[in-house]
């Protein structure tokens, strides 16, 4: 996993409460075994029309939106069935953070442990990056070292993180590189154990 420490990207705007998981990645497109490949079906029934074109109403369809790295959405975000396959659609379709007031507890675990920063700002905060990237070019600035938001208009917002996702993220490490960084003590334990099997 890649670490995070900062990041400037384009921002696109999903004014929508409850989106839920379903919603993220239809369950019709949760058959590949691979991590990579479900950004194709990110809000699959949002973007696209029935005969499969895509539909200009659509907010991530808006030319503004176009390789946006962050999401901008509103509350409960990611609720709904716990599927991992949500944040695996995010990422692949190139967002590395998602900033709304709330978000489902397993989706926000998900994201974290797949190294998409989930940031809850407050409902004046939201509301105001969303009406700032809502059909045109916005850029922000989202810094987890500093644990901030800001854009070149003045905007500034600090968000909170636990400790050891801080780290996580901070580091690159996914769970299994955290328990490598014990290597040392693992090994020694191993080796009392069998000398004196205790």
């Amino acid at each position: 996993m890649s670490s995070f420490k900062e990041m400037t990207g384009k921002a696109a705007a999903m004014d929508r409460t409850n989106v839920d998981t379903d919603q993220i990645i239809p369950k019709q497109f949760l058959k590949r075994i691979e991590k990579t490949g479900f950004g194709q079906y990110l809000f699959y029934d949002w973007r696209f029309k029935p005969d499969g074109e895509p539909d200009e109403k659509f907010e991530l369809n808006h030319p503004a939106s176009q390789g946006a790295s962050i999401l901008i959405a509103n509350e409960n975000f990611g609720c709904g069935s716990s599927r991992e396959h949500a944040p695996w659609a995010l990422q692949d379709y190139g967002f590395r953070v998602i900033i709304a007031p709330s978000f489902a507890d397993i989706f926000k675990q998900n994201c974290l442990k797949n190294g998409i920063l989930p940031v809850v700002l407050s409902d004046q905060e939201v509301s105001y990056l969303l009406g700032k990237a809502a059909g045109r070019e916005y850029e922000l600035t989202v810094s987890l070292e500093q644990k901030c938001v800001y854009d070149k208009e003045g905007f500034k917002a600090e968000f909170e993180i636990h400790p050891y996702w801080y780290n996580m993220l901070l580091n690159g490490w996914d769970e299994i590189e955290l328990t490598l960084q014990l290597e040392g003590s693992i090994k020694e334990y191993e080796d009392r154990v069998a000398v004196t099997g205790s």
